[in-house]
């Protein structure tokens, strides 16, 4: 076959997609099939499997929007099923893939699932629906969900949960959907879709455009949104937790990359914004530029759990679920 050559400069805007397009999904190696219809990404599903004493329960549904059923992951400690320990806190996973691509079964995702649960955390890592099929706050509607689904009664008990104790993770645009899943609504953070603790990764928190993007992540944030323009985009507000900030807020761990796609400045503000309020915070800066999930080492790991153990405090009795 023959050779063909590329100008220099389309060989670099090539490389730069295709190494924002890897960022953006949270690095992932490989591009699922998407669904036409749902939008959602295909990927091929294991049964339920126990390795290294976590337990992962793979498609549990946990919506059904017009008969289309959005499924989460479980991964927990294998003691944790069907015992008579004490109700463990839990957190939600939330993907990244800039609102349009990723998938809760994709490795890096299912390896972050593991981890946390290897924590002593049940686990569960959430499918959403995905741009541009689905507009926001579609996506954000079914996190909401999620949560809702886990501190059921129902689900506190199968999965042993304690439904006072439900953290956030995420890393790009699950940034974005953890920190609103922080911010969105007021008062108690043990009911409804409240909850307890958010740690976000490169979370693009302001979408209203004041904050100078790249030409690669202007148009999927737009796509997301619905919106021909920044300009003309009043949902850009409601999506973007900087704007949606108040004192009952959850407690966050902001990470973030000094030289990444999403500007540090998004962050910056965001734990301005978040200390104004007087809601806790802590804000970690990592030199160059990976994103994501991409930049944990096992020092932020070790930061990451000692945070939701400061405020996912379990205590020794029994959760009630009644």
């Amino acid at each position: 076959m023959r050779a063909v050559s590329l100008p220099a400069a389309r060989v670099g805007t090539l490389a730069a997609l295709l190494v924002a397009g890897l960022l953006l999904s949270g690095c992932a190696s490989q591009t699922p099939k998407t669904d036409e219809h749902t939008g959602r990404h295909v990927l091929v599903r294991s049964a339920a499997v126990t390795t290294t004493h976590i337990t992962v329960l793979p498609d549990l549904t946990y919506a059904d929007n017009g008969g289309v059923a959005e499924r989460l992951d479980i991964c927990m400690p294998a003691a944790a099923q069907g015992s008579s320990i004490a109700f463990r806190p839990a957190i939600v996973a939330i993907h990244g893939g800039s609102w349009m691509e990723g998938d809760k079964a994709e490795p890096q995702w299912r390896r972050e699932c593991q981890w946390l649960a290897s924590a002593g955390y049940v686990v569960a890592d959430v499918d959403y629906r995905l741009a541009p099929v689905h507009h926001f706050p579609d996506a954000l509607d079914d996190v909401e969900s999620a949560v809702e689904w886990m501190r059921a009664p129902a689900q506190a008990s199968r999965f042993g949960i304690d439904p006072t104790l439900i953290g956030a993770f995420g890393g790009s645009a699950g940034g974005n959907l953890a920190s609103l899943l922080g911010t969105a609504g007021r008062g108690a953070l043990d009911v409804g879709h409240r909850v307890a603790a958010v740690v976000e990764l490169s979370g693009p928190v302001d979408l209203t455009g004041r904050t100078a993007e790249s030409d690669i992540l202007k148009p999927r944030v737009l796509s997301y949104l619905g919106c021909a323009s920044f300009a003309a985009c009043p949902q850009a507000v409601a999506a973007s937790p900087v704007d949606n900030v108040d004192s009952t807020d959850s407690p966050f761990l902001i990470l973030h990359s000094t030289d990444e796609l999403v500007p540090l400045a998004q962050s910056t503000s965001f734990a301005a914004r978040l200390r104004a309020a007087h809601v806790p915070v802590t804000l970690v800066t990592v030199p160059g530029t990976l994103h994501s999930i991409a930049m944990l080492t096992p020092d932020l790991r070790t930061r990451i759990i000692a945070f939701y153990r400061s405020v996912l405090i379990h205590h020794a009795s029994a959760a009630t679920t009644s």
